[in-house]
């Protein structure tokens, strides 16, 4: 039986070990393995519940929104502070930016990279001043005995990768003018949110940033600049990559149950809708049915394994455990979060946008419904929300109303729990707090990456992406490629996963 172990797993947030043992060129069986420990839910304890926003956006550069948000919907819950219209549209409008970047980023940045032939820009004869940059870099990284920290993209290990050289080299091209608008993204982000990473201005009961005219409207014009890149490049090269690797739209699928906390305030609701979808049958969400096992993490078993009442402790050398993740359940089963599981929430809950949307995707991709389930598929949902969050920003930005209050009132610290529920860019985001005399009793964070890279539970079931690995055709020569596309297609978060 042979062996592939990815250690680190690169271009992922956080440190990612990946053992697989091969048999007859296929995965038979697989672990993830979160590999260091940060203590957040520890560091928050006996602190002002006013400074969980504040310090848990610090769990992750990439989606500090989201945990921004969650903490506050925690506390609104706990305290019955009520948000303003206002302040749930300008909510909406960070928290969307901040989808943008890191949808783009997950792609280009992170991705991409295992989808192109980067060795055709040492014989690139154009013009283009980015790309001539980028084959300066690579010539003298080849030619020189260290790694260029500006140069990430050679040398590259042996694949299947396309010899299509203007693919190739447009696609590279494509990762440059990517960084551009991540960072039209985050300027968009700090206009209401006053900067980025880590706003300053989202805070129980709204967002501290007034409705002013010029403001939106040169968020509008980014978004319109962002908005026309996902349409003209994004989403045509995701449908390149399915015209040039079929095979991973029949790969790569996961435990199959997909589950959405809902996302995007909208009334009394949220825009796109929460639930649990099993055997092509949606359930309402119960969260009294989430639980967090520790059999295979490095942590002692709590009194309650329900994030309302779990406590963490280290347990480090604990004997049977490979990680540092611990292992939602709901219903004592593993589900997976993220795009493509709030698009299929969406679109069974009977949202017609959603919907249709969903369906020319399939036509113009040449998927079929049940090759969504696969690493291409991941890659195609997370393109497609992006244009759906991007167009929907427009009309949150449109109801904005000049004047009204952007925060709700505050009335006191009171003893009492309270859970936040939301959707990061990668998944289900869940925070619970407890109140006690005034101060943080108890704080956990459940979140996407905790979902999709749980290890096995007591009952040995596998979390989502071992699953997926399982049954994978593989070329050893390749040194893991298949392996890290499609955990890639996931888009970890180890940081934000290992509490």
């Amino acid at each position: 039986m042979a062996k592939i172990i990815i250690d680190p797993l690169t271009r992922v947030e956080g440190h990612l070990r990946i053992d697989t043992r091969i048999e007859d060129g296929k995965v038979v069986d697989s672990w993830c393995k979160g590999e260091m420990f940060r203590g957040f839910e520890t560091l928050l304890l006996g602190r002002d519940p006013f400074d969980a926003p504040v310090i848990t956006q610090r769990i992750c550069g990439v989606c500090p929104v989201s945990h921004a948000v969650a903490s506050s919907l925690c506390l609104e819950d706990a305290l019955g502070i009520v948000v303003p219209d206002n302040g749930k549209m300008m909510r909406n409008l960070v928290l969307g930016a901040n989808y943008l970047q890191s949808h783009i980023l997950h792609f280009y940045q992170l991705s991409a990279l295992d989808f192109i032939n980067v060795e055709d820009i040492l014989s690139y004869t154009g013009r283009d001043a980015k790309l001539l940059e980028v084959q300066e870099w690579a010539k003298q990284e080849l030619n020189s005995n260290r790694v260029l920290p500006v140069a990430p993209f050679l040398p590259k290990s042996k694949g299947d990768y396309p010899k299509d050289k203007k693919w190739n080299l447009t696609a590279l091209g494509h990762y440059l003018e990517a960084l551009d608008m991540r960072q039209e993204a985050h300027s968009m982000a700090a206009l209401f949110g006053g900067k980025m990473p880590h706003t300053a201005s989202l805070l129980p009961g709204g967002v501290t940033t007034g409705v002013d005219a010029a403001t939106v409207e040169n968020f509008r014009s980014r978004l319109k600049k962002i908005k026309r890149f996902i349409e003209t490049v994004y989403l045509p090269d995701i449908l390149e990559v399915a015209r040039l690797y079929p095979a991973y739209a029949n790969i790569g699928r996961g435990v199959s149950r997909y589950l959405s906390y809902g996302v995007f305030q909208e009334g009394s609701g949220t825009w796109l809708p929460g639930g649990v979808l099993k055997d092509d049958v949606l359930s309402p969400l119960n969260t009294d049915l989430i639980g967090e096992d520790v059999s295979k993490s490095y942590y002692k078993s709590s009194p309650s394994d329900h994030p309302s009442a779990s406590v963490t402790t280290v347990q480090q050398h604990k004997e049977g455990a490979y990680t540092w993740i611990k292992a939602p359940r709901y219903n004592g089963e593993s589900y997976e979060v993220g795009p493509l599981a709030r698009l299929l929430v969406a679109s069974a809950a009977g949202d017609t946008e959603v919907t249709a949307a969903v369906a020319g995707l399939l036509k113009s991709s040449g998927l079929k419904s049940s090759q969504l389930n696969s690493a291409l598929g991941r890659h195609a949902a997370r393109a497609l929300e992006s244009l759906l969050v991007a167009q929907r920003m427009e009309r949150w930005l449109d109801a904005l109303q000049p004047g009204q209050p952007t925060v709700g009132k505050y009335h006191g610290n009171k003893d009492r729990k309270g859970e936040g529920l939301t959707e990061a860019p990668r998944g289900a985001l869940g925070h619970w707090i407890s109140i006690e005399k005034g101060k943080i009793g108890g704080y956990q964070n459940v979140v996407p990456s905790t979902w999709n890279f749980s290890p096995r539970d007591a009952n040995g079931s596998l979390g989502p992406v071992e699953q997926s690995l399982i049954g994978t055709d593989v070329d050893l020569s390749y040194q893991g490629l298949e392996i890290a596309r499609i955990v890639r297609s996931f888009d970890p978060c180890i940081a934000c996963a290992i509490h």
